[in-house]
């Protein structure tokens, strides 16, 4: 079988399901990586709204004492 003028061989179908299978892979960490971002985002907001604020956000650098 020629697939985009490449001559698959024997094995284009093996081939065709490898990748397919990779594309579904990779599609679907995307997907997971961004619901889990929007979820993270989601929880920092109302973390925030019922008054917690980031360590990172209270103006003292890290490893110096405020006096």
């Amino acid at each position: 079988m020629v697939i985009l003028g490449m001559d698959l061989g024997t094995h284009w179908a093996f081939i065709v399901w490898a990748y397919a299978a990779a594309l579904v892979v990779i599609v679907s960490l995307i997907v997971w990586v961004l619901a889990d971002y929007r979820l993270q985002r989601k929880t920092l907001a109302d973390l925030e709204a019922r008054g917690l604020r980031r360590r990172s956000r209270q103006g003292s650098p890290p490893g110096k004492e405020a006096a």
